[in-house]
């Protein structure tokens, strides 16, 4: 390696020694020009692997204070890198340049139509679909597709947890999850649905806005009874009221709950522990942060939610649903036992136990 000094300038010129076979096109040998002192001194720190920067949050070393300069976004959340089409946010320039991939459609699984920044996001996305985990942890022996993902799973059994909020004191196993959090702090929602226009802090919040609200498909039925649902979570709550199960537990007595909601009430009204909500009008009190905001707006005359096919309001969402199915011919509720499928809960309740007997009588 040959440092030359030309002005303010300087020359890096790295020549192969008799040992070196690396073959450079045309004889060309890779240049490197640095024009400050600064760049010279950054240049030799990167080549002898010195890290003298350090970061004050998680103690990773770094070369150059550039890199340590970057590597700190992951810390504050900074986001200077905006993407024109879908407003989200990157810390770095090539986050950015990879995210506009997906707007082309240039990395595209040919499984199932998702869309990657890169041909390697790509392959390793294709593992979940061939179902090959070639990273295993050590400590519960849980399997992984990608090594990233290994790593960033050791920080269970570690506790490690590198990235801090610098506007309160949580810290985070993910640099993500960081970068959501920092959006409780600044009320941003850079995430809009393009037919409600409603916003959202992130991105899986609105496919489950868009999916639970905008989607008339349910593709997950019950097999107890019948009744078809929107997602596989909703279908697993719902199989409680048919198998009695109780997961959630008191931890002051023996008492077990349905329901999360009934155990935070068992908790104020046995144990005195949490908050209760009062209605400053009637002094009745709630639990749930929802439920004490639909009992205000009853005071207040006030009803949010109004159907598209009529002037009809109403107080909740549940409501406005309930009352569209009289305008659709969307049939949620279908027989586990034959092809019939109902509009309403009580018609399919009505007609399974007259199925059910049919094919019981047949069998005889």
């Amino acid at each position: 390696m040959i440092f030359t000094r030309t002005g303010n300038s300087f020359e890096v010129k790295i020549e192969a020694d008799s040992s070196d076979t690396t073959e450079y096109e045309h004889d060309d040998k890779p240049t490197t020009n640095i024009h400050t002192k600064r760049s010279l001194k950054d240049h030799k720190s990167t080549n002898d692997g010195e890290k003298q920067y350090r970061c004050t949050v998680c103690d990773k070393r770094f070369t150059t204070k550039k890199y340590l300069t970057i590597h700190s976004r992951r810390h504050t959340g900074e986001h200077l890198y905006s993407c024109s089409q879908c407003e989200k946010r990157f810390s770095y320039p090539s986050g950015l340049s990879g995210h506009k991939n997906i707007h082309t459609g240039k990395y595209k699984c040919t499984e199932c139509g998702k869309y990657f920044e890169s041909s390697n996001a790509l392959a390793v996305h294709g593992r979940s679909h061939s179902g090959q985990k070639t990273f295993e942890c050590t400590v519960c022996s849980k399997q992984f597709a990608r090594a990233d993902n290994l790593f960033i799973h050791s920080r269970i059994h570690n506790g490690e947890k590198p990235y801090k909020c610098h506007m309160c004191d949580k810290a985070f196993s993910q640099s993500g999850s960081l970068n959501n959090h920092m959006r409780v702090h600044t009320g941003e929602k850079p995430y809009k649905c393009s037919l409600c226009n409603k916003s959202f802090s992130q991105s899986c919040h609105l496919q489950t806005h868009m999916h639970c609200v905008h989607s008339n498909r349910r593709t997950y039925q019950c097999h107890h009874c019948g009744k078809m649902f929107k997602t596989n979570c909703e279908v697993r709550l719902h199989v409680r009221v048919h198998t009695g199960a109780k997961p959630h537990s008191c931890r002051h007595c023996s008492e077990r709950f349905m329901w999360l909601h009934q155990l935070k009430r068992h908790l104020l009204e046995s144990h005195n522990e949490g908050t209760w909500l009062t209605c400053h009008i009637c002094q009745k009190k709630f639990v749930h942060s929802g439920s004490f905001k639909v009992h205000i707006l009853r005071h207040e005359g006030v009803k949010p939610y109004v159907c598209s096919e009529c002037p009809k309001r109403f107080y909740t969402s549940s409501n406005l649903k309930r009352h569209q199915l009289v305008h659709s011919d969307i049939r949620g509720f279908g027989c586990s036992l034959c092809a019939k499928s109902f509009k309403y809960k009580k018609n399919v309740v009505i007609h399974f136990k007259r199925c059910a007997f049919r094919l019981s009588f047949s069998d005889v």
